[in-house]
């Protein structure tokens, strides 16, 4: 390479430059003064650099950082990590492995917030959390669970009981957008106090602050998994990403929820209430439905979530995954002599459903909640399926608004992730009387009907026993597009039961009758009657329904329809969207 310099230049000038430029471009270099014609100075590049020795390693630089990050990883104070058993909690790093034993693929954002609290590391204040906030209090990364690659995100409560201030947010919020890029699942393992109110200035309203979790959440909704695991009690916004999430399980005796503190009640409304009665595991599964499964400890909330991504693709779009065939539980022949003749006898849904799917697959959500319907995911011949039942033990099977809301919202879910629905109809219909009414059975029927009218996967409806009333809409009747309905010889379709509408027809009849024998008499005799017209041959007769099937091959049924129904393509109406939440 030859370069010209100035007439003005020296020899000792032109040979710094020479071998400056020959060290820096690593090629050869003559230096010429002026217009002259001989080079005034020439260099080579220096050989002594490249190649490398083999016997290099890190130098005190790199030593350093090693010492910076294993300080990043010891979390929040030592006083706050010996609090932690007391709650029955692991701390956050502990609980990294206890869910991903091989370690996180990677991690972003150890350093957040470092300049802040590490620039005068050695005079620390380990009493004071203000001055030690590792990570911002919040870890992001990637990991591999179960085989499946997701996106996780972890409050460290050490660090100012979890809280959320600007890094973290922000960290927060690029973890959940890589997620709508990537379409994989997400995981949330919860255990914030909320936002750090004396930094709000840098996080709450900002457009790219808290408020924008629930953006991004509303965005990925439907479109990856996002399954929440809480341990402490998430306050405030923080409550918030639980309930957004596909899935929420909750550890009981050390999980809650609620929109405000007991402090903060207490404050605003005068009401004294504990923690856990505010927004306690039990509260949410039993009362607001809010808790999908409860957990009994840690190690246990990771067995349900292993259980769970088992039934879900990585992403909507896609099929979720299948699994070797298991005969049931126990023998579809007892199907028969498990319905009782009589529509007013109860039996447990469960012991049916163990009866038509494979053996140990059945994962019920939200079992404590609306407990007139089953909502649980299970497998037949191996294929994931979403399964919606009426539970006759509880109140003949009656669907009250909670039930609805329940069913409405898996229903939702499984449509949103390809996972087929499966029917088990045995309801005398939406519940009546003026409490439910102020529970608001209407609106909240109307959005269990409303989920059913809008899944476009495939659905197979089976009429076990009594379908009556507007029940049989919601629970996916002919009229409601599924690929199949098929009846037990035990099922029954129509506007009422054979009480109700002897009552309502002929009540007046009835009561001209004085002789108590001969009104007993014809009451049988209009009941049989009304019985006849509503019974699944007469329904198979006119082709209401697709078929009349024998219960003990009922399994075998299902299994070949859903499998000749695996790829079948429905589509709604060209719109934006319907008005039903």
């Amino acid at each position: 390479m030859k370069v010209r310099i100035g007439d003005g230049a020296t020899g000792d000038e032109a040979e710094a430059i020479a071998n400056a430029l020959a060290r820096h471009l690593g090629t050869d270099v003559n230096v010429f003064v002026g217009d002259g014609e001989e080079a005034v100075a020439d260099a080579e590049p220096p050989t002594d650099t490249f190649p490398l020795d083999d016997d290099m390693g890190p130098t005190e630089r790199e030593e350093r950082l090693r010492e910076e990050i294993a300080d990043i990883l010891g979390g929040g104070p030592e006083k706050y990590k010996q609090r932690l058993p007391e709650s029955g909690k692991l701390f956050v790093r502990d609980r990294l492995d206890l869910w991903f034993p091989d370690g996180l693929a990677f991690e972003d954002g150890k350093f957040a917030n470092f300049d802040s609290w590490h620039e005068n590391s050695p005079e620390v204040d380990e009493a004071d959390p203000n001055t030690r906030l590792p990570g911002d209090g919040l870890l992001t990364g990637a990991a591999e669970f179960e085989g499946r690659d997701l996106h996780i995100m972890a409050n460290d409560f050490t660090v100012k009981a979890g809280s959320m201030a600007r890094r973290g947010v922000e960290k927060f919020l690029r973890m959940q957008q890589r997620a709508l890029k990537t379409g994989k699942p997400v995981l949330y393992l919860m255990d914030s106090s909320g936002g750090r109110i004396d930094q709000q200035t840098g996080f709450f309203a900002n457009r790219e602050g808290i408020g924008k979790y629930y953006y991004n959440h509303s965005m990925l909704s439907g479109y990856v998994p996002q399954i929440c695991v809480l341990y402490g009690p998430c306050i405030a916004g923080a409550a918030y990403t639980p309930v957004f999430a596909d899935f929420t399980v909750m550890v009981e005796g050390m999980s809650a929820m609620a929109i405000a503190s007991p402090r903060m009640v207490k404050m605003v409304t005068g009401e004294e209430i504990s923690m856990q009665d505010l927004g306690g595991a039990r509260m949410h599964a039993e009362e607001s439905g809010s808790a999908d499964l409860v957990a009994r400890d840690e190690a246990h909330a990771r067995e349900l979530v292993a259980q769970l991504v088992t039934y879900l693709p990585d992403k909507a779009g896609e099929k979720p995954p299948r699994s070797e065939s298991k005969p049931p539980r126990y023998s579809p022949d007892g199907i028969d002599e498990l319905i009782p003749e009589s529509p007013n006898r109860p039996y447990d849904a469960h012991d049916l459903i163990e009866r038509v799917v494979d053996a140990e697959s059945v994962f019920e959500l939200k079992p404590d909640y609306g407990e007139e319907i089953v909502t649980a995911f299970a497998r037949i011949d191996g294929r994931p399926v979403g399964i919606v039942a009426n539970q006759p033990t509880e109140r003949s099977g009656a669907i009250f608004p909670d039930a609805a809301e329940k069913a409405a919202e898996f229903i939702w879910t499984c449509d949103a992730y390809e996972i087929p629905l499966l029917y088990l109809c045995d309801t005398p219909g939406f519940m009546a009387g003026s409490q439910v009414e102020k529970d608001a059975i209407l609106e909240k029927g109307k959005k269990f009907i409303y989920a059913t009218s809008s899944a476009t996967v495939p659905k197979q409806t089976v009429i076990v026993r009594k379908a009556y009333g507007a029940g049989i809409y919601a629970m996916g009747g002919p009229a409601y597009d599924p690929e199949s309905v098929i009846a037990l010889p035990s099922g029954e379709i129509g506007i009422m039961g054979p009480e109700a509408a002897i009552n309502a027809v002929y009540a007046n009849k009835l009561a001209d009758i004085d002789d108590p024998e001969e009104r007993a008499r014809m009451e049988d005799e209009l009941r049989e009657e009304y019985r006849e017209d509503i019974d699944a041959h007469r329904m198979a007769s006119e082709v209401v329904i697709d078929e009349l099937v024998p219960p003990s091959t009922l399994r075998d049924e299902l299994a070949a329809r859903f499998e000749f129904y695996a790829d079948v393509e429905k589509s709604l109406p060209d719109k934006k969207h319907g008005t039903v939440l």
